[in-house]
């Protein structure tokens, strides 16, 4: 499973890592698999671990009063996934992060990743390019969310994520999008008509 985040490590570091990274990193990211439905988080835990995935589609979504879940993040293979807020802070997590396929991943604590920090360049950079377009994918995401039409929230988001759109159904891409299922279906017959 490590090769395939070693492989993900080269987008940030055209440098090869030592020896001696990879075996830091080998010892810091654990390998560990979910089933499908199975929870990596549940609301009101505390986020110990951010989950590299290798294989694999997951969601992180919370739950209204109704029951109703509302997606916030999908993720498939050389994403990340995790509760940012709680991981940092310590605090309990809103969220649910579950896995939608059966999936494989590397699971790193907060300790792990400060001490890679300190030993390792590969860490740091790739965690400020990460940190660059998550703030980037955030305020486009908000604005759409404010301002955009429902055909073109999916359009962006068909344009920007189609492997998303391959492996979520309907209702959680909807739901991520911020309409509702009856909504999507209507502009996905509008755009085919086009």
């Amino acid at each position: 499973m490590h090769e395939a985040l070693f492989k993900y490590f080269k987008k940030f570091n055209s440098e090869p890592l030592k020896e001696e990274e990879e075996m830091l990193i080998r010892q810091a990211f654990i390998p560990f698999k979910l089933k499908k439905k199975q929870y990596l988080l549940q609301a009101g835990d505390h986020c110990r671990h951010f989950a590299f995935v290798v294989k694999g589609a997951m969601r992180q979504y919370s739950v209204d009063e109704k029951g109703g879940e509302h997606m916030v993040r999908l993720g498939v293979e050389d994403w990340w996934m995790g509760d940012r807020e709680s991981w940092v802070t310590g605090k309990a997590s809103a969220y649910h992060i579950d896995a939608w396929e059966n999936t494989e991943m590397l699971l790193v604590t907060k300790a792990s990743i400060d001490h890679l920090l300190n030993k390792t360049t590969i860490i740091a950079k790739m965690m400020l390019q990460l940190d660059e377009r998550n703030n980037i994918a955030n305020q486009r995401r908000l604005t759409s969310a404010i301002s955009a039409t429902a055909v073109k929230k999916y359009t962006d988001f068909a344009a920007c994520y189609p492997n998303l759109i391959e492996r979520f159904p309907q209702h959680i891409i909807a739901s991520y999008l911020g309409i509702t299922k009856d909504t999507l279906s209507r502009v996905k017959r509008q755009l085919l008509q086009r």
